[in-house]
């Protein structure tokens, strides 16, 4: 069973051209041709990642963060309330009115259970800048060190790419997770499978220019994300458009016309088309829907940044604001008593009637009576 799944898996139709076999990629003549027993290494380097990862948040991010002044906001917990926590917990729309009656609560205190609740589930501040820190640095020093080894050997620029790429797929449970947390595995297991089978069918030269487009952008999002976390708005401001203008230009425009273009034409010329030169492609059509997608979130931002002067991550949740809204107030000057509270002047908003004015009037008379009276001193 399992030779008849192995025979099938490497069957030369499904990876090379009709006039090309496995026979042909041996090394000979002093010429090394990549295999599929080279990415044996790729496991290994994601764990070695993920531990260089928790060691640079631990001993350097956090420390940073320390001297940035960077605090998490104060969040009041929950109540501790079984029944609010089951609805939490499970992914159906609960009636508040329903919910009131079970806890014999207001629905005010339940809305604000649920805010608390829901902010007790954001990561704070502290983790998204040491995230963004940590990608950043890693991402920037493996892809220095890829370009300046892939001059002589680009088996490690594909090595440390699945390494990172893998180790971003293990730790997506444990980050930050974002509105497009879907978004991101479909990216990242597409992006395996490309790096994968473009070294096994040994397209090396189009697989490294694609990864040399992705991690130029890639690169200064997360920088503008530290400095955004560090209150440094100036600096953040301006990578920010830098990555704007380098995201657009290589994810919409180089990608799609130039190396997608070379991936669906040029081939054709040599050989027929076969099921490898489909799947190719349309993984690299996966990838360009993704960037589409990121392109409208970013224009959205940039649109922010321009007219509202916010730069923020769209991807990322803010904090529900769980105190009760603040009431209207009258900003009018008042007259103060002696207590310091205003004193309120009753004023009538309806039309008197005939009775009442009469009645008013003689009040009115009988209390200056009672006053000649005192004055008089008919009273002893």
């Amino acid at each position: 069973m399992l030779a008849m799944v192995s025979e099938w898996l490497w069957w030369e139709r499904l990876w090379l051209p009709a006039n090309v076999s496995w026979s042909d990629l041996q090394d000979h003549e002093g010429r090394v041709y990549a295999k599929p027993s080279h990415l044996y290494a790729v496991v290994p380097c994601a764990l070695c990642l993920l531990l260089v990862r928790y060691l640079f948040e631990r001993y350097l991010a956090t420390p940073l963060a320390n001297v940035w002044g960077i605090r998490d906001r104060v969040r009041l917990p929950a109540e501790p309330n079984h029944i609010l926590e089951n609805y939490f917990c499970s992914h159906s729309r609960a009636d508040v009115r329903s919910l009131c009656k079970k806890t014999s609560w207001q629905e005010r205190r339940v809305q604000i259970w649920f805010r608390r609740r829901r902010n007790q589930e954001r990561p704070g501040l502290r983790k998204r800048f040491c995230e963004a820190r940590c990608v950043c640095v890693v991402h920037l020093s493996i892809y220095l060190l890829s370009i300046y080894l892939s001059i002589y050997l680009s088996y490690w620029y594909y090595l440390l790419e699945m390494g990172f790429y893998l180790s971003l797929l293990l730790r997506l449970t444990a980050d930050v997770k974002r509105k497009d947390f879907k978004e991101q595995v479909i990216h990242h297991i597409a992006t395996l499978t490309l790096l994968g089978f473009s070294w096994i069918s040994n397209y090396i030269r189009i697989g490294t220019l694609v990864m040399a487009v992705h991690d130029s952008a890639d690169i200064l999002l997360e920088g503008a994300k530290i400095f955004n976390y560090g209150k440094w708005k100036g600096t953040a401001n301006a990578i920010f458009v830098v990555f704007t203008i380098l995201f657009m230009m290589t994810r919409l425009v180089i990608l799609p016309f130039w190396l997608i273009h070379c991936t669906w034409v040029y081939p054709v010329e040599l050989f027929a088309p076969f099921f490898g030169y489909y799947f190719f492609n349309i993984m690299l059509l996966v990838l360009q829907m993704l960037h589409l997608y990121w392109a409208a979130l970013i224009s959205r931002m940039l649109y922010k940044f321009i007219f509202n002067k916010v730069l923020w991550d769209d991807r990322s949740d803010e904090d529900e604001d769980d105190s009760d809204p603040p009431k209207k107030r009258n900003h009018r000057q008042s007259h103060m008593n002696g207590t310091g509270k205003s004193i309120k002047k009753k004023t009538w908003t309806h039309k008197r009637t005939d009775s009442q004015s009469r009645c008013q009037l003689s009040l009115a008379g009988a209390h200056r009576w009672n006053i000649i009276v005192l004055q008089r001193g008919r009273y002893t």
